[in-house]
């Protein structure tokens, strides 16, 4: 049954989330917000949709890019180097990035007529990036279901899963992660040095899959 909307952002942990469960998304969202690594993110989104046939939205939120600081909006030099952790990488952090995307596929839920909105955030997450944290996304289901009509929720079924294991995940399904983009920098070719980089290539040697 096709009850779900994802928020589909191109990489690595949306795309195996939009292949596990696309028996019942009936379409997917991307958000262009301005990040340096926007554009290759929504190419590999269009990409995977068109694969399985899944119904793709682009929604263009610029005015993150205009009010909000973090180093993602600032281009490639401001991305930090090292470690994908809480000092290294909490200047990426885009303030209630997903509070406001939520929000946004719960409303395009409530139109479409589907009942769950599906986030792909994952374990690694939660010390970094305070809306990606499983108390967040429970309270922000909570109000999603309180302030729609058909009471809207979100899924999130990758909350206490490591990198590692949603790559094995995609490794089950097939995935093809040579057309998923991580890169914060945003360039032509992955710089292998940031912290998405470095926890990318970490999860696909879990996975026993090559790091491209």
């Amino acid at each position: 049954m096709k009850d779900s909307i994802i928020v589909l952002s191109g990489g690595m942990d949306s795309v195996t989330l939009l292949h596990d469960m696309k028996e019942r998304i009936a379409m997917a969202v991307t958000f262009d917000y301005g990040s340096n690594h926007n554009a290759r993110e929504i190419e590999c989104a269009r990409r995977q949709c068109g694969r399985l046939g899944v119904a793709h939205t682009v929604i263009e939120l610029g005015f993150m890019k205009r009010y909000f600081r973090s180093s993602l909006l600032e281009g490639a030099e401001a991305i930090p180097e090292g470690n994908y952790d809480d000092a290294n990488m909490k200047s990426t952090v885009v303030p209630f990035r997903n509070g406001i995307m939520l929000a946004i596929a719960c409303g395009l839920a409530e139109t479409n007529g589907l009942r769950h909105v599906m986030i792909a955030n994952h374990g690694g997450d939660h010390a970094i990036y305070p809306d990606c944290r499983p108390q967040f996304v429970a309270s922000m289901s909570e109000a999603m279901r309180n302030g729609t009509y058909e009471g809207v929720t979100i899924e999130a079924p990758y909350t206490h899963l490591t990198k590692g294991e949603i790559a094995l995940r995609g490794k089950e399904l097939g995935v093809d992660y040579a057309h998923t983009y991580s890169c914060y920098k945003g360039g032509e070719r992955p710089c292998g040095e940031c912290g998405t980089c470095r926890e990318r290539a970490e999860a696909l040697r879990f996975a026993g899959l090559p790091e491209e």
